[in-house]
């Protein structure tokens, strides 16, 4: 399966691969492209509501801004308790 395009929000083509993605609470997340040959990665699209309208923060986590599907950090330890 090839990539998806989506259109931006500034009106810009975006890619977005379904074979790379993370794991979140409600759906995945699936890595999204600025183009076609994968090389700028552009940001996350959220594979339950389908919207590119997500956010990361300093800990690696992925929250959708609109169905607040999440990630777990990527690195956890005591210290983040």
């Amino acid at each position: 399966m090839g990539m998806e395009t989506r259109t931006g929000p500034d009106g810009e083509t975006v890619y977005v691969e379904r074979a790379e993605g993370k794991r979140g609470s409600k759906g995945p997340f699936f890595v999204v492209y600025a183009t076609e040959s994968r090389e700028t990665r552009w940001g996350f699209y959220c594979g339950n509501c389908e919207t590119l309208d997500n956010a990361v923060d300093a800990m690696g986590r992925i929250q959708c801004n609109v169905c607040s599907n999440r990630t777990k950090a990527e690195e956890w330890d005591a210290a983040h308790e």
